[in-house]
């Protein structure tokens, strides 16, 4: 999945909030970046792996922040299914 697809997919956006949203089973895709502290990363990665979630590293968190329409960066956007 690219990363111009965050622009119109129902997301979640943010460490936390994605990491809740995986936990329910919401998720189809993650995006983590790759430059995010680890002990930020680390949970959803695991949580991902756990899952069954594909996951995402090839974009800055400022990357990110940009696809997912918000003004600051983001360790973390969740595509929603």
């Amino acid at each position: 999945m690219e990363i111009e697809r965050l622009t119109t997919a129902n997301k979640t956006i943010g460490a936390k909030q994605t990491a809740k949203a995986i936990a329910r089973g919401e998720v189809d895709m993650v995006f983590v970046a790759n430059n995010s502290d680890d002990r930020v990363i680390l949970p959803i990665i695991e949580l991902c792996e756990a899952n069954g979630v594909p996951i995402n590293q090839e974009y800055s968190m400022e990357e990110l922040g940009k696809a997912g329409k918000i003004k600051v960066k983001a360790a973390a956007v969740g595509v929603l299914r």
